[in-house]
């Protein structure tokens, strides 16, 4: 499960945001400990416990002291936010600056857009 190149932390971190955002985790629902992470993944618990750490100053999750972790009401909408506003400068801004430098006209590239686009909400209230 987990075999990238980034610290074990980091994807760990990611799966659970992934989770979040996919709605496999929902807000108030709890993750498991990082004992449990431990064993299941067979990894050092501070491991687990440093993305739990991180994702906790990030507002995903947060402690129930004595409970465990939960997500944190709200965290897939702040989640969704980022990565939308990541999207829009890490992808549609570069592509907008190539297209100026093509001279192709925004027009253009939103109506190639709209062309490609079938399964894709048309307004951001049409998203899921």
């Amino acid at each position: 499960m987990f075999d990238g190149r980034d610290p074990l932390y980091l994807q760990i971190a990611d799966q659970i945001r992934e989770d979040v955002l996919r709605g496999a985790l929902a807000a108030e629902e709890q993750v498991m400990s990082t004992t449990q992470y431990a064993t299941t993944f067979r990894i050092n618990p501070a491991t687990a416990a440093k993305a739990f750490a991180e994702l906790v100053d990030e507002g995903v999750l947060y402690k129930r002291r004595g409970i465990g972790m939960f997500v944190a009401p709200g965290a897939r909408d702040r989640l969704l936010a980022a990565r939308r506003e990541a999207f829009l400068t890490e992808v549609v801004d570069p592509v907008l600056d190539q297209a100026r430098v093509l001279g192709i006209a925004v027009e253009d590239v939103v109506a190639h857009l709209r062309s490609r686009a079938t399964d894709i909400p048309t307004t951001a209230g049409d998203a899921p």
